[in-house]
């Protein structure tokens, strides 16, 4: 490492002034957290990244409250309604962007500038493929796919229509999530930031273009989602294609790594099986909540819009995390990682508290932004109050999947959320809520699984932290 550092610095020192200022204005970009204060680099990453989810939450919302306010319930239940399944197609794929972003960052941690590239160029191969295929199979499937969730017939139709417009631009989200990951990987919340809010501007424009003047309903929501999906994507995939960093994505050479690939699946598929099965989990609940119909659907919907800002929030300080993590594995600074997990705790915890609450105490007027309707209100109203009262239990247990696969356990966090989450809730649905069929007793589930889940995860964490360290060293 050390004899690597000082040819790195030799070669740079030989540069032309011209391209030492290059190289210098591409540091600033990234946030190396295997090195300085620690605390500052996480918020660094943390809050673009917070503020970029927020609004993306903030344009899939609109979705919901232009639709809601100017095509009617059915048309926001059919929007609300596809959130479970949609998460369900791309977290499958999404997994694969987290194994990017755990190799890529502990390249970047070990300055590994080979390995980074091969990653990158592979991961964009797989994005590409596996969003196409994605998209054909989605689209032909859309419609036995929400049957089989008990979606109701007057919902139907219009669910499948935005479902099978969304699938026409798999393809896109996909590649614009996996070149995200990769920015990420190397601390580059920022720019991701800027061009989610052009894109996202652009999203809320045609919106109330394509709803209001066109009277596309659900049609013109979903236009809009994947137009400007498309200008984000370009956007981040350019990024890559003009850097002169070590994760430059040189189209004009793209080589398919089997070795990198088989790394990502290693990593990557236990994440995207986790999050499949989180979907799973919440398709089953969310067939339970179709049976309570239209006006329960809607409040849901509503709910579950708003519970999204404070997962955003959870979230980003749990890749924050896994990238700091995952550098510091890549750089043997094991102390660094145990402050990680410390800081990254007391973070989420607190930014739980601020928003958690928040929601909860103003559920009604939150609620009543999406929809005037006072039975979807209530309905909304009870799963907020239920989930806001623990949900930093959510926050952490996300935080330490990607803690542990940073420490290179992939397979482990899969199956104690497969246990804890998933079969949790379908035990939940089909024991205990089919005995009492309310949507108190149905919201009760998430509370309980996120506590049980994070609790394993924190006790896997401390028992295995040292074997992880003395794998590294050998590695």
């Amino acid at each position: 490492m050390l004899l690597t550092d000082s040819i790195g610095r030799i070669m740079i020192n030989a540069l032309p002034k011209k391209n030492c200022r290059r190289f210098a204005l591409n540091k600033k970009h990234e946030i190396d957290m295997s090195r300085g204060r620690l605390l500052p680099k996480l918020l660094a990453f943390s809050l673009p990244l917070m503020l970029t989810n927020m609004l993306q939450i903030t344009f899939n919302t609109m979705d919901l409250i232009v639709v809601g306010r100017f095509a009617g319930e059915n048309s926001l239940a059919a929007v609300g309604s596809n959130g479970a399944l949609i998460t369900l197609v791309v977290c499958v794929l999404g997994g694969m962007g987290t194994g990017a972003s755990v190799l890529v960052s502990r390249f970047f941690g070990a300055k590994d500038e080979i390995n980074i590239r091969e990653t990158v160029q592979t991961t964009v191969i797989v994005a590409v493929a596996g969003g196409v295929l994605v998209g054909i199979l989605g689209a032909i499937l859309a419609n036995p796919l929400l049957r089989l969730m008990g979606t109701p017939d007057e919902v139907l139709p219009l669910a499948t229509l935005y479902l099978r417009i969304f699938f026409g631009g798999m393809p896109v989200i996909v590649l614009y999530n996996f070149a995200g990951a990769i920015l990420r990987a190397v601390g580059d919340t920022k720019r991701p930031l800027y061009y989610l809010a052009l894109a996202g501007v652009l999203n809320v424009g045609m919106n109330l273009l394509f709803v209001i003047v066109f009277h596309l309903n659900v049609a013109g929501v979903a236009i809009a989602t994947v137009l400007s999906q498309c200008v984000s994507c370009t956007l981040t995939v350019r990024c890559l294609v003009k850097s002169d960093a070590m994760y430059k994505l040189d189209i004009r050479h793209m080589r398919f790594s089997k070795k990198h690939f088989l790394q990502l699946l290693r990593i990557g598929l236990p994440a995207g099986i986790q999050g499949s099965l989180f979907s799973l989990s919440n398709m089953t609940i969310q067939s339970a909540i179709n049976a309570f119909g239209a006006v329960s659907m809607a409040g849901n919907s509503a709910a579950v819009s708003i519970e999204s800002y404070c997962f955003t929030a959870q979230d980003s300080v749990s890749q924050a995390a896994q990238t700091a993590v995952s550098q510091n594995m890549g750089a043997s600074q094991f102390d660094r990682t145990k402050k990680t997990v410390f800081q990254c705790t007391i973070l989420e915890i607190a930014i739980s508290a601020l928003l958690c609450y928040t929601a909860m105490i103003f559920r009604y007027p939150l609620l009543g932004i999406f929809t005037p309707d006072k039975a979807a209100i209530a309905a909304g109203a009870t799963r907020l109050f239920i989930n806001m009262l623990i949900y930093f239990m959510n926050g952490l247990m996300n935080m330490m999947n990607g803690v542990l696969r940073g420490h290179g356990y992939s397979i482990l966090p899969t199956v104690i959320s497969l246990l804890g989450v998933c079969v949790f809730r379908i035990v939940w649905v089909t024991t205990v809520f089919s005995r009492n069929p309310s949507l108190t007793v149905l919201y009760i589930s998430y509370p309980i699984s996120w506590a049980a889940t994070s609790a394993a995860l924190y006790i896997c964490y401390f028992a295995l932290r040292k074997k992880a360290f003395a794998k590294n060293m050998l590695a």
